[in-house]
């Protein structure tokens, strides 16, 4: 078995806190909030996708997981693209429509990659069994000093 990267959940994690943020702020944008909170989206979409990047070349997930994570980053290139035309960098509302799936498709993907994971931290994983007098995870026998 391969052996993971300590840091790979926070490389992974933090692209996709900077798109539902971006999402959220393009949502404000759109109800009211000055451009400038527009702008502020867009560069959270940047500094997502340059995080994306690099979490792909070094957490080297498996194939149908990295294949989902750079699906939702060439959707995320796409949405840059087309908001680098516009002068205030905001978004309309179809764009939004996009963003937020790509934000959806983005947690499907990650919750994906979650649960095909096969080296995931004991810790995350339930025990087998309880002993009934051990429901609070504390033992009633005493452990010798060694």
């Amino acid at each position: 078995m391969r052996r993971r990267n300590p840091v790979e959940p926070v490389l992974l994690m933090f692209p996709l806190g900077l798109f539902l943020v971006a999402t959220i702020l393009d949502l404000a944008t759109l109800a009211g909030a000055p451009s400038m909170v527009g702008t502020l989206a867009y560069w959270n979409v940047l500094a997502g996708l340059a995080g994306g990047i690099f979490a792909a070349v070094v957490g080297r997930p498996r194939a149908a997981i990295l294949l989902a994570d750079l699906g939702v980053l060439f959707l995320f290139a796409v949405l840059v693209m087309i908001r680098v035309r516009t002068s205030d960098r905001t978004v309309d509302p179809g764009l939004f429509l996009l963003e937020l799936l790509g934000c959806l498709s983005a947690l499907a993907a990650s919750w994906y990659g979650g649960r095909l994971d096969p080296n995931r931290s004991p810790g995350m994983r339930r025990p087998t069994s309880r002993h009934a007098d051990d429901s609070a995870g504390i033992t009633t026998t005493r452990r010798e000093a060694a």
